[in-house]
């Protein structure tokens, strides 16, 4: 059989390949016989494949048939794809190349794998012609996975049988697999602390985008990978709307909108939550290079949840790590968002490595991520070590915990408004009152009982003759704020701070028609405030509820590092839901991340002293009223707040972007 050959594409002429060897064996017999093999790049064979299948994609082999018993017809072969191709199965590009002609040849001689009976015959037709070649089975391993017997690496039973699952694409199995993954990974965050449900729902959700040979255009990945997003979000958040029901009056008015807000919840998933998925749904990429471009845009999701739509940054996945300290106090170094870049990296490279356990470049990629993971675990023993070593401050603390419900503090008149604000005055007085007199005493959120305006004084701070920060209603010119007072032993206010990251839908109405049971004002923004206390100065950064959640936001840029942060905070409305222990762990996250340690004085509970390595020193439990004393230490600065947020980000989509073009790149194995 005669055999032409044309290099479309140069690079080509550096493989030594006898074409008419390879095609003679998968060929007729026949010496007057002749056939075409154009080996070309995606660029052309991406053309052909629309202008005859209708398919917008390259594709690695394309058979042109002539009908004519002497004149066979043509075979297309693409380089860049049949290198992605060979990188991916850990084969030589020549070893491809051999299996693509034989393919190619079959298909001019009437063979075809559309049905099941005529792929199996096609299929051992490729495998007897390779043989005779000197070569492998190409079927072997079937959809890459190499590690299928239960022997050779953990988790090769789950993949064996997840492979055996006849998932249709669009299926109903499909979408229940996306949503299961993205509810499990819901449990990897406190009070579960399930590290190991992440990993695998994440996994998960990864195996079943990546299993797919073919992708469709972006709208339709999206809606096929949303169901992870929707039910990771409300599988995670669904304890905001525990507020609506926490007072009888306020559930008459917003409980018609649990459902809505339900669906506002998923919508916020689906969006987030499913782009990571959806960026890596593409033929065009090699494994490596997928698990960089997860990697870099689930990260890139966490950043942008710092400020899109007001902002919700809540349990980035670097906090599943906190159980483990060392771990955690990598944060110190690259922050939540780094340690979330990695988590994510080697949970992706993990399932590539089960598909392909031979693969070179797999085991080049996970090694970069231990190995940074293993940098960042050093370099959190010497945050641990730098927080427990540091001076103490001199200033000895008080955290009062009310925890009363928030029925109780509701008032239906002003007579009755009266008398339960004078009834609340004593009880904090009775709470916070002790023979030995702290520096501070420090009141949690809208503790005030009054709303408080321009030339008032704090009677509280007098009667326990101490200085007092306590949280409070503020109005001022014309405004309203919620707010925090700071005053000294003589009743004199000289600070108020106002919350500058207010709660949509709870504080102001978002998009100006949600709905909102107060509207407040925007706050400043970030400052140190300084007590003259007996025992010398107390530098500290406030922050009013949620705001500790949005990294690197509280401490102003100036050389001055602050002694503590002290965070009043309110979470009556969400009981012993896991929101409220999901908020501290925002906490002790935010105290590794900036070297601070966290006075944190909580209206029902977790009040707590939290050091700059993130070790809770002391707590007070939800419901429990009381009193809590200490002191803290161990501020310092760290690489991460010295960097930034943004700073660190840029890092992270510099080193992604590297790892996505290097693991790309072809690789030639002769």
């Amino acid at each position: 059989m005669q055999v032409y050959v044309n290099y479309n594409d140069k690079r080509w002429e550096k493989y030594d390949i006898d074409f008419a060897r390879v095609a003679n064996a998968a060929g007729p017999k026949n010496k007057d016989a002749e056939v075409s093999i154009i080996l070309t790049n995606d660029k052309e064979i991406h053309k052909l494949n629309k202008k005859y299948r209708g398919m917008d994609k390259p594709t690695n082999v394309l058979s042109f048939e002539l009908g004519d018993d002497l004149l066979l017809g043509d075979i297309y072969i693409s380089l860049d794809t049949v290198m992605r191709e060979a990188d991916a199965a850990n084969i030589s590009v020549q070893e491809h190349v051999v299996h693509m002609v034989v393919h190619g040849m079959l298909h001019l001689r009437g063979y075809d794998h559309i049905l099941d009976d005529e792929a199996k015959i096609m299929e051992s037709k490729e495998i007897s012609i390779m043989k005779k070649l000197g070569y492998k089975n190409p079927y072997a391993d079937d959809e890459n996975i190499s590690c299928t017997n239960g022997k050779c690496c953990p988790g090769s039973h789950t993949i064996a049988f997840l492979t055996k699952l006849k998932i249709r694409e669009n299926g109903f199995w499909q979408y229940a697999l996306y949503a299961l993954f993205g509810g499990i990974a819901a449990f990897g965050f406190a009070p579960f602390y399930c590290w190991f449900a992440t990993v695998f729902g994440i996994a998960g959700a990864y195996w079943l985008t990546i299993r797919r040979t073919k992708y469709d255009v972006l709208w339709r990945e999206f809606l096929r990978v949303s169901p992870f997003g929707i039910m990771y979000a409300i599988s995670m958040l669904w304890w905001t709307l525990d507020s609506i029901y926490v007072v009888p009056e306020l559930t008459k008015q917003f409980a018609i909108w649990t459902a809505p807000a339900l669906i506002g919840i998923g919508v916020f998933g689906a969006m987030f939550f499913s782009v990571p998925f959806v960026s890596i749904a593409r033929g065009r990429i090699t494994p490596g290079a997928r698990v960089f471009m997860f990697a870099g845009v689930w990260t890139l999701v966490l950043w942008m949840r710092e400020w899109i739509f007001s902002g919700f940054p809540w349990n980035p996945v670097a906090n599943i790590a906190l159980p483990f300290p060392m771990i955690a106090n990598s944060m110190s170094l690259w922050g939540a968002l780094g340690l979330t870049f990695i988590i994510v990296g080697l949970i992706a490279e993990g399932v590539e490595l089960l598909r392909n356990v031979k693969s070179r470049r797999s085991w080049g990629v996970f090694l970069f991520f231990v190995i940074i993971a293993l940098c960042g675990g050093f370099y959190g023993m010497y945050n641990i070590h730098v927080a427990s070593n540091d001076n103490k401050t001199n200033a000895m603390i008080r955290i009062v915990q009310p925890a009363q419900s928030q029925s109780q503090k509701m008032v239906y008149s002003r007579a009755d408004a009266l008398k339960r604000a004078e009834e609340n005055m004593i009880r904090l007085f009775q709470l916070a009152a002790d023979a030995e007199n702290p520096d501070l005493i420090v009141f949690p959120e809208t503790t005030y009982p009054y709303t408080l305006i321009d030339g008032d004084d704090m009677p509280l701070a007098s009667a326990l003759k101490t200085n007092v920060i306590i949280g409070t209603n503020y109005f001022s010119d014309g405004k309203s704020y919620n707010s925090m007072a700071i005053a000294s032993s003589d009743g004199n206010i000289y600070n108020v701070y106002n919350k500058s990251h207010l709660v949509p839908f709870g504080e102001y109405s978002l998009f100006g028609f949600m709905p909102s049971p107060v509207h407040l004002a925007h706050g400043g923004g970030a400052e140190l405030i300084t007590i003259d206390t007996e025992n010398g100065e107390f530098i500290f950064a406030p922050a009013i509820c949620y705001e500790i959640i949005f990294s690197d936001s509280l401490v102003p840029r100036a050389d001055l590092t602050p002694n503590a942060i002290v965070n009043i905070t309110n979470d009556t409305w969400f009981g012993k839901t896991p929101g409220t222990y999901q908020h501290l762990d925002m906490v002790r996250r935010y105290a590794i991340e900036s070297g601070l340690p966290v006075i944190r004085a909580n209206y029902s509970g977790i009040s707590a002293f939290v050091l700059s390595n993130g070790e809770i020193l002391s707590s007070l439990p939800i419901g429990q009223a009381g009193v809590l004393d200490g002191t803290v230490w161990g501020a310092h600065d760290t690489v991460y707040r010295k960097i930034g947020r943004d700073g660190i980000m840029i890092i992270i989509l510099i080193l992604a972007c590297i790892g996505v073009i290097c693991m790309n790149a072809p690789q030639t194995k002769d």
